[in-house]
């Protein structure tokens, strides 16, 4: 005879979370979700932005180079030619390596500017300089092209001097600016003959956030703050219409959900 069947006891059942802290929990999570998002598009967008524009160039000066490189020293015809394959067969092997041409490009522009450096280079080169002065439009393409080149690429001292703060465009706003060269000449004479005294500096004010473009501006050093950081750090500060400010202890960071910590108070 079987002993009667007696049911186990039953288990507790697992506490209710209250709605209110479900609420909260469900917060914190999609809060530190977001959070180390946000984190990883700032560790990957600079990344892949900076690989895509490299590529983006290298592929550019590809395509430009490469046309006027005769087929005999391209890659594929090289390697085929090595391997003994015909243009035409089926077994010609395709090749596309990129940078190619800007290897090509390295190596043209060396060459050309130690030809310039030389006795007939420099020749030439005044030659050819004579020759495009006397034609009016390509004449002043040519002088700017040539003037802004010798200032990024030389190693001269005509370059901005240190970043500043000026009041414009009216009184009461501040923009940043560059100390750029001294004004020389007609416009030099002119700034003094109104501010006697006073010296007179020129300034570019860029845009944000493209900085390679501005304004170029003409006051007395009395009317500018001198500032003591570096220029990488000002154009960072301008390209990032002034959400980035370099060497700041205080800067924004990307935590985990958490607040700032307050600062503590003083005992009353």
């Amino acid at each position: 005879m079987r002993p009667p069947q007696t049911n186990p006891p039953p288990k507790n059942p697992p506490p209710k979370i209250p709605p209110r802290q479900q609420h909260w929990l469900i917060t914190r999570i999609l809060g530190a979700l977001r959070n180390n998002f946000f984190a990883g598009v700032v560790v990957i967008a600079p990344i892949g932005l900076t690989v895509w524009l490299i590529w983006t160039a290298v592929g550019w000066v590809d395509n430009v180079v490469m046309p006027l490189v005769p087929n005999y020293w391209h890659p594929d015809s090289m390697v085929n030619r090595w391997l003994g394959n015909p243009r035409d067969s089926a077994d010609w092997i395709d090749l596309d390596i990129r940078g190619v041409g800007v290897v090509v490009f390295l190596v043209f522009t060396f060459l050309i500017g130690w030809i310039a450096k030389g006795l007939v280079g420099r020749s030439m080169l005044r030659f050819g300089e004579n020759m495009v002065g006397r034609v009016p439009v390509i004449r002043s393409i040519y002088n700017a092209v040539k003037q802004l080149s010798e200032t990024l690429f030389t190693q001269s001292d005509v370059r901005f001097d240190r970043p500043c703060l000026v009041e414009f465009p009216r009184k009461g706003s501040w923009s940043l600016a560059f100390i750029s060269a001294p004004p020389k000449g007609e416009i030099r004479d002119k700034l003094m003959a109104r501010s006697p005294g006073e010296e007179i500096v020129s300034l570019f004010r860029p845009i944000t956030p493209n900085a390679t473009t501005g304004y170029v501006i003409f006051v007395p050093r009395s009317e500018i703050i001198e500032l003591d950081m570096s220029l990488e750090d000002a154009a960072k500060l301008v390209i990032s219409a002034g959400l980035v400010y370099p060497g700041e202890s205080g800067a924004l960071r990307i935590v985990d959900g958490a607040p700032p910590p307050e600062p503590a108070r003083a005992a009353e």
